[in-house]
């Protein structure tokens, strides 16, 4: 298959269990939540995503023909930023990146010496050969992994509550602050957290620092 990746970059990890740690971010075009374009936005499945997946014109985005091509593209990414440091990390991410992200490419990542993570809405089933799968649901009807390292539920939805998916079989639990623009959640979700302490607050750190 060919794969279609919206941009490649070089990062912190801003969110959830990792947050910090330096990553290639591999952003997969594409999503089966939304199509990405305004006019669609009331209707998805994910009305509040802050994410522009649309295309492959991003920054080291382009198309690629086979796993190894860009599993060598990360790798250069990688060792252009770190002089070759060890302990590479490659989290694939979207838009909905397991509509591309498969066995072949990631065995073609750990290859090439990286830790795979996904961050995924949970609605397509998680190869067994990732390193670390994070789930952020966004539809319950049709969330089927529902196991994995990390569950971080954006916060407040109308659709998912906490209380739908805490007994689920994840080492990790995280709310994140929905980013609205008139509006501010995050001591809502703080609160949340005090009184479930099962709970833990993800920021979006990479905003707060004004990075990629």
């Amino acid at each position: 298959m060919t794969y279609s990746v919206n941009e490649i970059f070089y990062t912190l990890q801003g969110e959830g269990r990792h947050t910090g740690r330096a990553a290639v971010f591999c952003r997969f075009a594409g999503c089966n939540f939304w199509s990405g374009l305004e006019k669609d936005r009331a209707t998805a499945d994910c009305s509040f995503c802050d994410t522009d997946f649309i295309g492959t014109d991003g920054t080291g985005g382009g198309k690629f023909k086979k796993p190894e091509d860009l599993a060598q593209t990360a790798r250069k990414i990688w060792d252009d930023n770190t002089n070759g440091s060890d302990q590479p990390f490659i989290v694939c991410t979207g838009g909905e990146p397991l509509m591309q992200l498969g066995t072949p490419l990631i065995k073609a990542f750990q290859a090439a010496g990286f830790e795979v993570a996904v961050e995924t809405n949970g609605s397509l089933p998680c190869p067994p050969e990732l390193d670390w799968v994070c789930v952020s649901p966004k539809n319950l009807d049709k969330l089927v992994q529902v196991t994995g390292d990390e569950l971080k539920l954006v916060y407040p939805q109308e659709n998912i509550k906490p209380e739908d998916v805490s007994h689920l079989n994840f080492k990790n639990f995280y709310l994140q602050p929905l980013d609205e623009k008139d509006k501010d959640h995050t001591k809502e979700a703080v609160q949340y957290c005090l009184d479930h302490p099962k709970w833990r607050l993800s920021l979006q750190t990479h905003k707060i620092l004004g990075i990629a």
